[in-house]
């Protein structure tokens, strides 16, 4: 405790260190990113490069999301709303973003291809598989760009403490060579030095946020595709069967 007095008496006293007249924020920030070195500042525009595009990334996600969903609801709607399979393939391309689509199109064309729209299948294990092969697909084309986003998110922390490492050695190598062991000498250094680390975390909380609200939509429509595929199976075989039970028997034979 009275060393801690006795050194904090010692920077009061000393002339070279007396606290120069507090800056605004804005402007004190703004002095400090203009006089960093030329890593902090490379630092700096790798950040901001990696900041605009995960915003971007983010921004577009939501807004294709945002449709899909609104798109997959209408579909969903004319869907069961219709009693005709070729009546919904006729207008399925009016539903375009919904990653439904693409799993009714390929079931009802391995459908037709077996029975020719009519009758049971021959084969249902194969509906299964085009609807699970159809539901990938669509589920691999929602994920495009998010392993960036992920990348972002885990990588944007540790390029803002690389930059304040180097920066805080340049500034205890400038105190080491002008031999002025004073805090004022080595504090504008270190603190220039922090504000990658800050950046980094700006560009990295974000991301982090926006990538696990994203997987979650992704779930939700990969939940919704498969109770969809196995909506559309059940539909076929209830049909199938309704069709085969009230089909005509055939006349018999009178026999003498």
């Amino acid at each position: 405790m009275i060393s801690c007095l006795s050194l904090a008496l010692l920077f009061q006293d000393d002339p070279t260190t007396a606290v120069a007249p507090a800056a605004t924020g804005g402007s004190a920030l703004m002095e400090m990113v203009h006089n960093s070195g030329p890593v902090a500042f490379a630092v700096l525009i790798v950040l901001l490069a990696a900041s605009i595009f995960s915003w971007a990334v983010m921004l577009t996600k939501w807004s294709s999301f945002r449709k899909a969903q609104a798109q997959s609801k209408s579909f969903l709607r004319a869907f069961r709303n219709s009693g005709r399979l070729s009546e919904i393939a006729a207008i399925s391309d009016q539903f375009k973003p919904s990653p439904l689509v693409p799993v009714f199109t390929e079931i009802n064309d391995e459908y037709l291809r077996q029975s020719g729209g009519r009758g049971m299948p021959r084969n249902p294990l194969a509906l299964e598989r085009a609807a699970q092969i159809a539901s990938s697909e669509a589920l691999t084309s929602m994920e495009t760009r998010m392993t960036w986003l992920a990348t972002i998110a885990a990588v944007a922390p540790f390029i803002g403490l690389l930059g304040t490492v180097m920066g805080i050695i340049d500034a205890f190598h400038g105190l080491g060579t002008a031999g002025a062991a004073t805090l004022r000498a080595v504090a504008p250094g270190i603190s220039e030095a922090l504000i990658t680390t800050a950046a980094g975390l700006v560009v990295a909380i974000p991301a982090v946020v926006g990538y696990n609200q994203l997987t979650a939509r992704l779930r939700e429509f990969a939940a919704r595709m498969d109770d969809f595929g196995r909506e559309f199976l059940n539909l076929i075989e209830n049909a199938a069967m309704i069709t085969s039970q009230q089909a005509p028997e055939e006349p018999r034979q009178r026999t003498r």
